[in-house]
């Protein structure tokens, strides 16, 4: 058991975005990407099934329409690759942004009570797509919910234009 300063094994320690697949964006975007990454690594709870090592590193990648997770030991000794269709989660994503629309102009015109039902479809939306992305790695890698919810936070910026 780890002491209170010590992290456990089982986390990621970086997360590294694969340039040949992702690309760059704008900076709004990237600045987005890097809040991401680095409340991901902050606090996580991140460990592929079975697997013992850690902690990790994950590089995100994309082919076609997967995402690629291709996870390392911190002395970047290979330990395995996930294909993740991305499927499943494109309704979710879609409606995730345009409450997050409305979130946003909300903040701009609407009474609070309005703006607190809007960030609760936001947030519920969130949890989906966060409990989607835990099930479709379950067996494959163990993570917390708040793990996923900063996973899939990370996922949804990958898919934000700007």
């Amino acid at each position: 058991m780890p002491t209170e300063n010590e992290k456990p094994a089982g986390r990621l320690i970086d997360v590294v975005l694969d340039d040949d697949t992702i690309g760059r964006a704008t900076p709004d975007v990237e600045h987005e990407r890097a809040v991401a990454i680095f409340d991901l690594i902050e606090e996580n709870s991140f460990q592929p099934s079975g697997d013992e090592g850690g902690p990790y590193k994950l590089i995100i990648g994309l082919v076609e329409s997967r995402l690629v997770f291709r996870i390392r030991r911190e002395d970047d000794e290979e330990v395995i690759t996930h294909l993740l269709s991305l499927t499943p989660f494109k309704r979710t994503i879609k409606d995730y942004f345009m409450v997050c629309e409305s979130y946003y102009e909300a903040i701009r015109t609407s009474s609070p009570s309005q703006i607190e039902a809007i960030d609760m479809g936001r947030r519920g939306l969130h949890n989906e797509g966060s409990e989607t992305l835990q099930a479709r790695l379950s067996g494959k890698i163990d993570m917390d919910f708040d793990t996923a919810r900063r996973l899939f936070t990370l996922v949804c910026v990958l898919h934000w234009r700007g």
